[in-house]
Order: C-alpha cells, then sequence, then structure tokens
C-alpha cells in the first residue's frame, strides 16, 4: 500500500499488487475501493484533470462526485 494523495478532506491508497486504489473520504468517514477495470476508469480520470487545474480544491471535489452513490461507511470494530 502507498499513500498517492494526501489532503485535509481526503486520502487516495495505490495497492499495485492488486492492481487496485482505495479513496477514503475523511469528513464523511468512507471509503471505495476500485480494483480491475473501475481503477483503470479511475486513473485515466484523474489523468484527465488539466495539468493547471490540479490543486486540492479540484482534486478533492472530483474524488468527492467519484465517491458520491458508490462510497461505503468506514466501520470500526
Amino acid at each position: 500500500m502507498k499513500v498517492i494523495y494526501n489532503s485535509r478532506h481526503f486520502w487516495v491508497f495505490a495497492y499495485p499488487v492488486r492492481q487496485a486504489f482505495e479513496l477514503c473520504d475523511k469528513d464523511c468517514q468512507r471509503t471505495l475501493f476500485l480494483q480491475g477495470a473501475s481503477a483503470w476508469h479511475f486513473c485515466r480520470a484523474m489523468e484527465g484533470i488539466p495539468e493547471d487545474e490540479r490543486d486540492e480544491a479540484t482534486i478533492d471535489a472530483f474524488l468527492d462526485d467519484y465517491c458520491t452513490g458508490s462510497a461505503r461507511p468506514i466501520v470500526f470494530h
């Protein structure tokens, strides 16, 4: 596991061996695990953000939109 993005609102972890990503929303305490085709689409969508727009606010808004409707609550046991 490798942290590839960290802001006040989100973490994005990469799992290279599994070819997967995990998006963790710190504010809403939700997570989304992407593997296979979903991970590939996520990577392409991130690469589609223009270089001059890659700031924390833009990336966090993108991640929030990406998580909406699909992310699951983080549950502590």
